[in-house]
């Protein structure tokens, strides 16, 4: 009986253009001499379930990661793709490349280069939800009121709150599951925000899995700066046993 394969595939795509970095991509940007992805790639090279890990990567950066991969050891890279016009094309493409070497019912995270404040934990959590419910959407409560407009200007809802929550990542599915909803929507051009915006466009049923605390996606300057004082706290912490 073949084993089933678990594969972590990065979103590494985007610009930075809200950055406002205008030497590199925000996923190259360092830390303490560290690129953010590869941060994040360390989590899933060091959990023992993941078999495998497909980035999808600018095409003009593939080089530079190829080269970052070599220098901190990440050895689970079995793809890196050349990324679409937007998000949404970036992750058909890497769902793509996938069936060079994976099946339909091997698990298949999703999950955002610049989203490095994940754990084992978490990525354990989704792997073990997808085997018994058939997905995990990694999702935080919000901590504050949310409204809903259709204009920008007229309130038309507030939801209770403790039934709000926001999606994060991994989001993770088998990987039949998710291939056949993004060749759906590409044959009928749509295009979402990601893959839990899809599962709700197609009506497709979903599984919470709480997300750790801080899973933040940096997107804007400031949540560099955020990223870097929270992962400095919990250094800290493991550093004194706080």
């Amino acid at each position: 009986m073949v084993k089933e394969q678990i594969t972590a595939l990065i979103f590494a795509g985007g610009t930075g253009r809200r950055m406002n970095s205008r030497s590199k991509p925000k996923q190259f940007l360092e830390m303490h001499g560290k690129p953010i992805i590869i941060y994040t790639l360390e989590h899933f090279e060091y959990h023992e379930l993941i078999d495998n890990i497909v980035i999808v990567c600018i095409k003009e950066w593939i080089k530079e990661l190829e080269g970052l991969l070599r220098r901190y050891g990440i050895s689970k890279v079995k793809k890196i793709v050349p990324g679409g016009e937007t998000g949404h094309d970036s992750i058909y493409l890497g769902l793509l490349t996938m069936r060079e070497f994976i099946n339909g019912d091997d698990v298949v995270l999703i999950h955002d280069g610049v989203r490095p404040l994940i754990n084992e934990e978490l990525i354990s959590l989704n792997i073990n939800a997808v085997k018994k419910y058939g997905n995990a959407i990694t999702c935080e409560p919000v901590r504050e009121s949310s409204v809903r407009s259709k204009d920008g200007e007229i309130i038309a809802e507030v939801p209770p709150r403790d039934e709000m929550y926001t999606a994060k990542a991994p989001q993770s599915f088998y990987y039949r599951d998710i291939l056949r909803l993004y060749e759906r929507a590409r044959e009928e051009g749509i295009r979402s925000i990601d893959s839990a915006h899809l599962c709700s466009l197609y009506c497709e049923p979903m599984h919470m899995v709480l997300s750790t605390k801080n899973n933040i996606k940096i997107t804007e300057p400031a949540d560099f700066y955020i990223y870097r004082a929270l992962y400095e706290a919990m250094e800290g912490q493991q550093i004194f046993g706080l």
